[in-house]
């Protein structure tokens, strides 16, 4: 049976939109979905534009949080610095927190960077899930 896995930043526009995607594309054994503590306007075009250079075709809908997604997943995975552990303490079977900063969505180097950075700590995620 397949495990659920739930990748949670702020808005669900940027950080975990581009881990769940990347996830996807490398790894078919888990369900995977992405949130926001706060549901977000849609993923800005540019985000879009960026992530198909790194191969991911992000979906520019967002979703917000809900007691029913949480319970459902095997493991969350907040990748956002600002973001509290504490919504999801007891509430989940394994929390992982990265901390990963947001960036202005102006600036293309910046966001490149944080995409790389999202993108090597999902490279580890699966040793994790094992």
């Amino acid at each position: 049976m397949k495990k659920n896995i739930l990748f949670v930043c702020k808005h669900n526009r940027f950080r975990s939109k581009i881990a769940e995607t990347y996830f996807k594309k490398i790894n078919k054994k888990f369900r995977v979905k992405s949130a926001g503590i706060f549901k977000g306007f849609s993923v800005n075009k540019k985000l879009v534009d960026i992530g198909k250079k790194f191969g991911l075709k992000i979906n520019r809908r967002t979703r917000g949080l809900s007691e029913k997604l949480i319970k459902n997943q095997d493991v969350v995975v907040i990748v956002a610095n600002n973001v509290p552990a504490s919504l999801f303490k007891g509430r989940v079977k394994k929390l992982i927190v990265w901390k990963i900063s947001d960036t202005n969505q102006k600036d293309t180097k910046k966001i490149k960077e944080v995409i790389k950075k999202i993108i090597k700590r999902v490279d580890g995620l699966e040793v994790v899930l094992r």
